[in-house]
């Protein structure tokens, strides 16, 4: 967590700080339809208690602005005061100002400077959404996205290239286009009221290599803070390589204070994926630490028994279930690491670099289960998957009761609900 991170101003998002020092923050977005007060409500609630500390919501019509009040009450009726985020697209200036409510309930309001409208209206109608944030002491984040990004802007420039003979490729004009089109819109919104603490910048695109190349500029032009993220990262393991691959160089550089991980969820999936992944991409650069990590090999020919993945799979399962209440009572408890290991090759060495490592036996290998606890040899286990993971997470809980200090004042529950993710953090050795 030394890193040297890129100057920016703090904004104040509910709670939560973005930028000025604070720690990355990550964030998501619901796939609900708005309108469904209780089902919003409740994947709000969800996305929350899986680490998410900022969770943006469409706002796309009359009944959905009409709504964001009740879902806000709902969510603080349960104990959740994780800040809302609206999202407006097209017609942001008038459902605010025709439902003040809504503007009153959410925590920060989501622009597109593309999407606001053509000519001079596009200025007009951005102004209005600024002084509606201005009047009710809210931030914004001006979001620009290269699918819609002000062709005016891309025109002028592109013809400005042929007329000067510059020589730029259209990718280059188009990436210049994006950084311009954040700087232009955040003065305005200065212009409208805003203070530099109150506005957070974006510029979202799809590709790993034109995201990384855009807020290297960005980050050089301005001290606003930067919210990271591909526009459509795509689906499984393509959106998790692409998300990682850009995201991961800007954060190791300092570039980044609030991220997300933009997963195409699968038919039904989780929409909590999203928050697990950002979460464990800032926990693989040392940034946070959401939650234990648990190491487990990969698996090859030494190690045909499925104990060890069995047993790996058990253990992020109990951490998952017990951390909320780890966190809460527990100071540092998301630091411990544990390694659940399959072989004698990697499994001692492994073992002895955790806080608690078990090594169990490969194929042809003695069946016995040397545990290490903080690098020196505790005890050897035998037995059947049921007793091995019962032993092991007895381990794990007198670890947890004699290792962390325990607070005399508990968290809040809602605290650490949002602070911590609700899945262990897995590192497979290659």
């Amino acid at each position: 967590m030394t890193q040297k991170r890129h100057k920016t101003v703090g904004v104040k998002v509910g709670k939560i700080q973005v930028g000025g020092g604070a720690p990355v923050v990550v964030q998501s977005m619901t796939n609900t339809d708005t309108v469904d007060i209780a089902s919003t409500a409740q994947q709000c609630l969800e996305l929350a208690q899986a680490g998410s500390e900022l969770v943006r919501i469409t706002v796309n019509i009359p009944e959905a602005a009409a709504a964001v009040p009740e879902i806000k009450k709902r969510l603080l009726d349960a104990g959740c005061d994780v800040p809302l985020i609206g999202d407006f697209h097209y017609n942001g200036h008038v459902l605010l100002t025709k439902y003040p409510d809504c503007a009153k309930a959410l925590d920060k309001l989501r622009i597109n400077p593309g999407n606001v409208g053509a000519g001079q209206r596009r200025d007009e109608q951005f102004s209005t959404i600024c002084k509606v944030a201005r009047d009710n002491g809210k931030p914004v984040r001006i979001g620009v996205n290269g699918g819609s990004l002000n062709q005016e802007l891309v025109m002028k420039k592109m013809q400005e290239n042929t007329d000067r003979d510059l020589g730029k490729t259209s990718e280059e004009i188009i990436n210049e286009c994006m950084v311009l089109s954040a700087l232009e819109s955040t003065e305005l919104a200065l212009e409208n009221g805003l203070r530099k603490d109150q506005i957070i910048i974006s510029c979202k695109v799809s590709r790993p290599h034109d995201l990384v190349a855009i807020y290297r500029d960005l980050s050089s032009k301005t001290e606003q803070p930067l919210h990271l993220g591909l526009t459509e990262a795509g689906m499984g393991a393509k959106g998790l390589v692409w998300s990682s691959a850009s995201m991961g160089i800007l954060l190791d550089e300092g570039i980044g204070d609030t991220i997300r991980v933009s997963l195409t969820p699968r038919p039904g999936g989780d929409r909590r994926d999203e928050v697990y992944a950002a979460c464990e991409l800032l926990q693989s650069l040392g940034l946070r630490s959401f939650s234990p990590s648990v190491t487990a090999c990969p698996g090859c020919g030494r190690t045909t028994s499925t104990t060890f993945q069995e047993l790996a799979e058990s253990i992020q399962g109990y951490i998952r279930d017990k951390m909320p209440e780890w966190k809460r009572y527990y100071e540092g408890v998301e630091e411990m690491k544990l390694a659940v290991m399959g072989c004698i090759v990697n499994g001692p060495g492994e073992s002895k670099a955790s806080n608690i490592g078990i090594s169990l036996p490969g194929t042809g290998e003695a069946p016995r289960c040397p545990v290490y606890i903080d690098g020196k040899h505790f005890n050897t286990l035998e037995g059947t998957y049921e007793e091995l993971s019962a032993a092991f997470q007895k381990l794990v809980e007198d670890y947890i009761a004699t290792k962390y200090h325990k607070r005399e004042t508990p968290l809040a529950e809602v605290q650490v609900l949002a602070s911590a993710s609700s899945k262990p953090s897995l590192r497979v050795l290659a």
